[in-house]
């Protein structure tokens, strides 16, 4: 019987939010998981690649997907430094339970070659390239092999900010300012990381048609509001008699809203969002399931029309051309440039270009990443108790 599942090279930094899209694709019953790349942003490329490593050890997928170490700077600017505020010194402050990693990363292959063998090797059209950090691995892959792009099904990025009232989300407000982007008040982080690598992947004349973007506009409507972390934390059953309040019915639920509250906390002090953090990445691995069959209960349908004109989800949704703002370096954009903004044009009805969302169902994306937890809870359960029986100790 072949498979059916979707192939999924994921690219990431690794990132509160990262763990989450790391999870979904893992353990997603419609995903097959090629690989991890690790690529700088949230933090360090020696930190995001431990992390990555660490996260897999977590939900005991490190003996069965191989991580492979990516891109340190963008593809020609100087290095950056990483958003401490945001994600803390390590890129996944918040939490002791993330274990050390049980399997190190490939360092035999660079991670663009790694890539393209594994997407190579499957069949044509069936195989996603989703990056949700620094687009400069995916950039650099695409470059390097521009056989791909017609190999590929699609790329899914999960970046950039659009503004002006394309959702009705709540982007933040820094020193009483309000803004579209969370690095600077025009970019968002994972554009301004590398422009110039974003500028290729989303204007490139023939992966821009098979490119989905997810912005800041999308990710700050998946807010993980008290309601969503109760769910993380015990399950649909709710907290059962007998239960610890505010302890996890499992150590990775508890890991994994110990990662949220830090997240949390960084999101309500800099940007004053206060109902609850945006889960950004897993939208990115989320958006490749848009193809599946609605029977099968695992496709998470995204809105893809502007609301007002009242069109639902059927058929083909809007597509956008999309220009990256590349003038300008780092510190120019600290101080006000607009280096990194993402401006998208409407295209007429029919025309081929960048698939940008506009909304999601929430509430299916919240069960489907619940089931995922449930799922790796259970390999969990499975991984300890071939270890007792082994006579490993165990925590």
């Amino acid at each position: 019987m072949s498979d059916t599942r979707i192939p999924v090279w994921l690219d990431c930094d690794p990132g509160h939010d990262d763990t989450f899209a790391i999870l979904l694709a893992a353990y997603h019953p419609a995903i097959r998981i090629l690989g991890v790349s690790t690529v700088f942003g949230n933090a360090s490329l020696e930190k995001t690649t431990h992390n990555a490593t660490s996260i897999l050890t977590a939900i005991s997928q490190s003996a069965s997907i191989p991580v492979y170490i990516g891109a340190s700077k963008a593809l020609f600017r100087p290095p950056m430094h990483p958003p401490t505020d945001i994600h803390g010194e390590t890129g996944l402050d918040g939490t002791k339970l993330l274990p050390p990693p049980a399997v190190p990363p490939v360092a035999t292959i660079p991670a663009i070659d790694a890539a393209y063998e594994a997407l190579k090797s499957t069949p044509r059209g069936t195989a996603w390239v989703v990056a949700t950090g620094s687009f400069t691995n995916a950039a650099a892959l695409f470059m390097k092999y521009p056989e791909l792009i017609q190999h590929v099904a699609g790329l899914s990025l999960m970046g950039g900010a659009i503004g002006n009232g394309f959702t009705a989300a709540v982007l933040g407000t820094v020193d009483g300012v309000p803004r579209v982007g969370n690095w600077t008040q025009f970019a968002e982080f994972n554009i301004l990381a590398d422009p110039e690598a974003a500028a290729f992947l989303l204007t490139h004349g023939e992966l821009s048609k098979k490119t989905t973007l997810i912005p800041l506009d999308v990710t700050h409507l998946c807010l993980t509001t008290a309601q969503v972390q109760e769910l993380i934390l015990y399950g649909p059953e709710g907290r059962k008699e007998g239960m610890v309040p505010g302890r996890g019915k499992t150590e990775l639920r508890q890991m994994l809203v110990e990662l949220l509250l830090f997240f949390a906390k960084t999101y309500a002090d800099v940007f004053g969002i206060t109902e609850g953090p945006p889960l950004h990445d897993p939208l990115a691995v989320a958006a490749v399931l848009s193809g599946l069959d609605e029977k099968g209960g695992h496709k998470i349908p995204f809105y893809e029309h502007d609301p007002s004109v009242g069109v639902g989800m059927e058929g083909k949704g809007e597509r956008y051309e999309v220009s990256v703002a590349t003038e300008g370096s780092y510190e120019d954009a600290k101080a006000g440039a607009r280096t990194g903004q993402v401006t998208a044009r409407l295209l007429p009805p029919g025309e081929e270009g960048v698939r940008i969302p506009r909304g999601l169902d929430l509430g299916v994306f919240w069960r489907v990443l619940e089931e995922c937890i449930s799922r790796a809870d259970e390999a969990n359960e499975r991984a300890r108790a071939v270890k007792q029986e082994a006579g490993v100790p165990t925590a």
